[in-house]
């Protein structure tokens, strides 16, 4: 049975450096975006793809997180207190695991968000989601039409959706755009405490041909400065006066 995701894993923990001084006052998942915190952002999305059920990890500044989250009623929304330790993103997914149930599950960064293309870039992921061949599915954004982002790539993707890392000296066209489906099985092996960072279960994945993509449909905003954060302003602004 291909079973299909009914929870996702929100990354909210993270200390936002980059985004210093805005971050020096609030938690990145609550900087406003188009005068709404870009959690919620995250959060409706998530909702509106037919996602009951969200956890939501905290460790810089949890209290504005968690007094937020307690005026939301879509989806139902779980607290997972990392106030004792930063996990990064495998060791944040890992403490969770429990309240995520035994089937496969979408792990969304706070910061991720863009601009729909025709249809719903999460519903296209649901679609697609095949736990049989995959352990995690990405969505991946054009590098050249993303806003905010001015490395060179993460992954190279094959017809058929299978990814394969970057090499050191080398430029590719996706890049990785913060959502993904994975199956309890791309933690197999992991630590079962302390802090570690998903790209390594990817990896493994990748390595074991179990890692896929889906090319976003729209236009991806890489919120990762206040510079960014103008940048996706101004095309928000954009696309609202057309």
């Amino acid at each position: 049975m291909n079973a299909k995701p009914t929870t996702a894993m929100v990354l909210a923990a993270g200390l936002g450096t980059r985004m210093r001084p805005i971050t020096d006052r609030m938690p990145k998942p609550m900087v406003p975006l188009a005068g709404r915190p870009l959690l919620d952002h995250v959060l409706d999305r998530i909702a509106d793809a037919g996602i009951s059920r969200a956890v939501v990890n905290v460790h810089y500044l949890p209290d504005q997180i968690e007094r937020h989250l307690a005026s939301r009623s879509r989806p139902e929304i779980e607290i997972s207190d990392e106030r004792d330790a930063l996990l990064d993103t495998g060791g944040g997914v890992m403490r969770a695991l429990p309240r995520l149930g035994k089937g496969p599950f979408i792990v969304h960064n706070s910061d991720s968000v863009w601009g729909e293309g025709i249809g719903s870039n999460l519903a296209r992921m649901l679609a697609m989601w095949d736990g049989e061949r995959m352990d995690c599915l990405m969505l991946m954004a054009m590098t050249s039409t993303s806003i905010g982002y001015d490395g060179r790539g993460d992954f190279g993707m094959a017809a058929d959706g299978r990814l394969t890392r970057r090499g050191e000296r080398v430029s590719v066209p996706f890049v990785f755009a913060g959502v993904s489906i994975a199956s309890p099985a791309l933690l197999d092996g992991a630590p079962a405490k302390g802090a570690f960072s998903l790209n390594r279960r990817w990896d493994r994945a990748a390595d074991n041909g179990r890692l896929y993509g889906l090319r976003l449909d729209g236009v991806w905003m890489h919120i990762g400065t206040p510079d960014a954060l103008e940048a996706a302003e101004r095309w928000l602004q954009s696309e609202q006066s057309r």
